[in-house]
């Protein structure tokens, strides 16, 4: 396992990243916990070390490049997961104020192993995005959002915009096909008082594999949004 984050240190440094060896070490912590809860419960598809690195840990690393995050900016992470790639920038970034959101009740439990593992001073909540964003401890309450293979652009406005302040950015990972995403996009941008602040193309495993798009909150978000899942399928904006 070690030989495999020697090779991952190696590759943040090379994305001009900067990871002391104690970092190094919280992830290597984080990949042994990821593979051991695997075991039990679908946490991921990738099990292998080395693309836990890459595909997990640096792939949401890159989120630092695209983005400038002030110091102690709070931070919701909207569907999670095994909490890519909020922990990841919270190993990196332990300024962050960090919210981790998730539906699924295993994938908390697995987060508040992971939390006391690591030792890492994370909020945990199980909930849906729609319902969270209604919630007004949580409402336009964060300098950022940022979420990673949740769901189609469009939806995945309606889920995030409305947990940021205004002024706020919400960054969206996403593959190959951001394009065509941002294009079917144009009206939930629009009505969600949104504007695409930047967006940066990676190399991650294949050429311009993963993008990320930074939108900017410009103005309050209307009280009907996030809609219910049934009303954003019914009729998506």
């Amino acid at each position: 396992m070690a030989n495999h984050f020697v090779e991952f240190e190696q590759i943040l440094k090379k994305s001009k990243i900067e990871i002391s060896e104690q970092m190094v070490e919280k992830f290597e912590k984080y990949a042994n916990l990821l593979i051991e809860w695997n075991k039990k419960m679908n946490l991921t598809a990738i099990t292998e070390p080395r693309e836990i690195a890459v595909k997990h840990f640096l792939d949401s690393l890159l989120t630092l490049n695209a983005v400038e995050i002030p110091n102690g900016a709070a931070v919701i992470d909207v569907g999670t997961g095994a909490g890519f790639p909020g922990v990841p920038i919270k190993i990196v970034r332990p300024d962050v104020d960090l919210t981790l959101l998730d539906s699924l009740n295993k994938r908390i439990k697995f987060l508040e192993a992971l939390k006391d593992y690591l030792k890492v001073d994370v909020k945990l909540i199980h909930d849906r995005a729609e319902e969270a964003a209604q919630e007004e401890n949580l409402r336009e309450c964060f300098d950022m959002a940022v979420s990673r293979a949740v769901a189609p652009l469009y939806v995945l406005l309606e889920y995030c915009m409305p947990f940021v302040k205004v002024g706020g950015v919400f960054v969206a990972l996403k593959g190959k096909n951001a394009q065509s995403e941002l294009g079917l996009a144009q009206n939930s941008i629009k009505v969600l008082n949104a504007e695409i602040f930047t967006q940066k193309s990676f190399n991650l495993v294949t050429e311009n594999d993963r993008n990320i798009i930074v939108f900017k909150k410009v103005a309050k978000n209307s009280d009907i949004y996030p809609r219910n899942i049934a009303k954003i399928k019914k009729k998506p904006l």
